[in-house]
């Protein structure tokens, strides 16, 4: 066969065969990461542990625990519509003890409001 012809040996790069992959570097040293098996090195990789094995796991709160007072969800709701109607009335000039347009009628009416808005979120 003539080394320039088509299918001749120049062309030997082109075919299909296999070509074998050694587990050794360069002056026999073994390639990081590969074991003689191909695998990587680490017999545990990609193993699954539940919460319990891997000390993760957190008991829930038993319900009895998590329950709010009565009374707790009542106090809520006075917070925050009292709080409003303090607001409103203070704008209609009816409070009594403050004077006409007092910002004091609108610091407490906030108040009122931030404290209802802030148990509400503590509310189980």
């Amino acid at each position: 066969m003539v080394s320039g012809v088509p299918g001749g040996p120049r062309r030997r790069w082109l075919t299909s065969a296999p070509v074998a992959t050694s587990t050794k570097g360069p002056g026999g040293a073994s390639k990081k990461g590969k074991s003689a098996s191909g695998r990587t090195s680490g017999s545990k990789v990609g193993r699954y542990k539940t919460a319990e094995e891997s000390g993760r796991y957190t008991a829930p709160i038993p319900k009895s625990v998590r329950h709010s007072p009565p009374w707790f969800g009542a106090l809520i709701l006075v917070l925050l519509i009292g709080g409003v109607a303090v607001i409103t009335v203070n704008y209609l000039a009816h409070l009594p003890f403050m004077a006409h347009g007092s910002p004091w009628g609108l610091v407490v009416g906030l108040a009122a409001i931030f404290v209802g808005f802030l148990l509400a979120t503590r509310y189980r």
